[in-house]
């Protein structure tokens, strides 16, 4: 048995009000771009997932709406504090907490701890910028059994500029 888990990083945010707090920065216009277009390819790829989990940063929910509506997601986000800036370990304990019949999951948070997170399950070191999916097929059944051991394979790594660079040829 297989699951398949997306690892998401928000989208580009925005620093121009410099008194906002780090957990109150919204997306900027390249993020409110990039954000549904990568919910339509996850739509497109026939990927949508069953549990959406994403950090209580405004700018992870709001990538999470985006892509939520672009790939017509049914059912809720589930916004967790312990994803705001996690370590991968952390990431894992949300994942593992999943209940078995759910196949597909996307989570939607912050580097380092996404690329972490992606090193330690692909065993391959890749860079994930702002609103960059990686697509991974874990060879488990249960969501409990997710660790530090558990080598999955990364199928496909997606990336905002590389998207748009294709869809203008």
């Amino acid at each position: 048995m297989m699951k398949t888990l997306l690892i998401m990083r928000h989208a580009k945010s925005s620093w121009k009000d410099a008194e906002l707090p780090d957990l109150e920065r919204p997306l900027n216009k390249r993020g409110k771009h990039d954000a549904p277009m990568m919910g339509e390819l996850i739509k497109d790829k026939e990927l949508r997932p069953q549990v959406m989990y994403a950090s209580t940063a405004k700018r992870a929910q709001m990538t999470a709406e985006e892509v939520a509506s672009a790939c017509k997601f049914k059912g809720d986000i589930t916004y967790l504090e312990n994803l705001y800036l996690a370590e991968a370990e952390a990431i894992l304990n949300v994942l593992r907490s999943t209940p078995d019949e759910i196949e597909r999951v996307l989570i939607i948070g912050h580097n380092p701890g996404l690329e972490g997170l992606l090193q330690i399950l692909s065993r391959r070191v890749e860079s994930l910028p702002t609103a960059a999916i990686a697509y991974l097929a874990l060879p488990i059944s249960h969501w409990a059994d997710l660790n530090d051991q558990v080598e999955g394979e990364l199928v496909e790594l997606w990336k905002p500029r590389e998207i748009k660079h294709k869809s203008k040829k």
